[in-house]
């Protein structure tokens, strides 16, 4: 999910990127020769990723996971490695795949006491955490707690599209409290640093959630943008069906 979202003296990465964020994970994958534990985890991440956002994919990202697992030769690649497994245990779990909460759980944990405070890679895995509090244990107060820490450490990096998340995340702990100007502002936050990076496939759900903040016409025309842009990458991300209010038939064959 995290990543810095730059890649412009790396051809390679540069490549990724755009494949990431046009929701072509398995294209981005296919880039990358999983020889080292960096680009075996990179290569994880990627598939993971399209877990969460397609429900597919799960075996191929198992494999990555395990080649990634191990390569991991040092204490911070193996915790990079548990905090990517935890991650697709969330994402199984969220999913209703399977029922692998105590895994991400152990997963994460794991990841804790293996990555150093001052590591960069601590506000992703404090991200996660904070995932797991607020959609797996019903806790918002640890989620948001987790999602501050997460803020700070990619502010300090700093880690754009991660921002974006937290961004996003804290945004919906307001909404849920009803602190609607708070969360106008940090869904606000989020979409802007989206459409800046061009994370296409993140961009219709910021658009949706700060739809949720607004009043007409304004929430329509972010539903619809959302709408477009959704249908555009061939319905991924996939839950964010439930949110976009169908088009009325006529205008669904017209647009078809």
């Amino acid at each position: 999910m995290s990543g810095k979202g730059t890649a412009a003296d790396d051809p390679l990465q540069t490549a990724v990127w755009r494949l990431r964020s046009r929701a072509c994970w398995a294209d981005a994958a296919a880039l990358i020769e999983p020889a080292t534990a960096a680009a075996a985890l990179q290569r994880t991440e990627l598939l993971v990723e399209r877990c969460l956002y397609t429900e597919t994919g799960w075996e191929e990202a198992e494999d990555a996971l395990r080649t990634a697992e191990a390569l991991a030769h040092t204490d911070e690649e193996r915790g990079a490695a548990a905090c990517e497994r935890g991650y697709l245990a969330y994402s199984a779990t969220l999913h209703g795949v399977r029922d692998r909460a105590d895994e991400a759980r152990a997963a994460l944990g794991r990841a804790a006491a293996l990555i150093p405070p001052g590591s960069p890679r601590r506000a992703l895995l404090d991200f996660r955490r904070g995932l797991i509090a607020e959609n797996l244990a019903r806790s918002p107060q640890a989620a948001r707690a987790a999602y501050r820490r997460a803020h700070a450490g990619a502010l300090a990096q700093p880690d754009r599209l991660l921002l974006s998340f937290t961004w996003r995340h804290l945004a919906g702990l307001a909404l849920r409290d009803g602190e609607l100007a708070e969360a106008r502002h940090g869904f606000a936050e989020s979409l802007r640093i989206r459409e800046e990076l061009g994370y296409l496939v993140g961009t219709a759900p910021a658009l949706v959630s700060l739809a949720d903040t607004e009043s007409e016409p304004e929430a329509s025309r972010l539903r619809e943008e959302a709408r477009r842009l959704f249908r555009l990458l061939g319905g991924v991300p996939t839950w964010l069906a439930r949110h976009l209010t169908p088009l009325p038939p006529a205008t669904e064959t017209a647009t078809a």
